[in-house]
């Protein structure tokens, strides 16, 4: 019989997207055991208000808890940048967000004009102007899109399955964003679903720079980390929408080989 995990990092969104997460966090703490939680349930969190973003962040992180986690990371920038205050408040554990990386793009910027591409709830919120007015200090124009429908291309495993279709719908998507504003040089993929798409989006523009947000967090998790065995174990919630089955496919597609429980929260 298998050992629990000891003290896992725990790290969830609503569905793939968080798995590019996990991968550098197991490449940096190579000793660290992580219990990484796929809500597919939940999938969209792009779509959801703040009270609904709270009610199933705030399951779904009170799940994780029951696994005596040495940290959360909600490794979803929506829920993150419009609902974190309130999440931090309910958690018992400590708990870590992602967010767009906006000072970092307006310093790679040769331009000072960077995009930040999300899903909707994100960019539409109040909070992401917040967010974006004092992380930019005035230092150049940030412009944020609404990805939410390349975020589906990876639940619903497009990007494996129907590659051309893929890229032209990214390439579409990146030609709107620079019709809109032609000098941006830099774009923050800030939907941990879209750095699955990163060659894509570098096909589609190969004279951008594309930052994954996941990277922030890493250095903020060190004091928090422990000492185990280095296994990863993935937990996953599901509808008639998105099935086990057809996430349990798409991990094997990906070569992405770790024990995977069915769960419900």
């Amino acid at each position: 019989m298998t050992p629990p995990l000891h003290k896992p990092l725990a790290v969830f969104d609503a569905g793939l997207g968080s798995y590019a997460a996990v991968r550098l966090l197991h490449d940096t703490y190579p000793e660290q055991d992580i219990l990484y939680l796929a809500d597919r349930a939940s999938f969209p969190y792009g779509g959801k208000s703040k009270a609904d973003l709270v009610a199933v962040v705030g399951k779904a992180v009170a799940y994780l808890e029951t696994f005596d986690p040495c940290a959360v990371v909600l490794a979803s920038n929506a829920p993150t940048v419009v609902a974190f205050d309130v999440l931090k408040d309910m958690a018992r554990k400590p708990l870590f967000g992602v967010y767009p990386p906006v000072a970092d793009a307006l310093v790679r910027s040769r331009s000072k004009q960077v995009a930040v591409l999300g899903v909707r709830s994100m960019v539409e919120s109040s909070e992401i102007r917040t967010f974006i007015d004092r992380a930019a200090q005035g230092q150049g124009g940030v412009h944020a899109f609404d990805a939410s429908d390349l975020v589906a291309l990876i639940e619903n495993a497009a990007f494996l399955n129907e590659k051309p279709g893929t890229q032209g719908k990214v390439s579409r998507f990146v030609d709107k964003v620079r019709a809109a504003f032609p000098d941006i040089d830099v774009m923050t993929l800030s939907s941990t679903h879209l750095p699955w798409l990163s060659d894509f989006f570098e096909k589609a523009a190969p004279d951008v720079t594309f930052l994954d947000p996941a990277a922030t967090v890493v250095a903020a998790l060190e004091p928090y980390v422990t000492t185990g065995s280095g296994r990863v174990e993935g937990h996953v919630t599901e509808d008639e929408r998105y099935p086990y089955e057809a996430f349990a496919q798409i991990l094997d597609t990906l070569d992405i080989r770790i024990p995977l429980h069915r769960v419900a929260f």
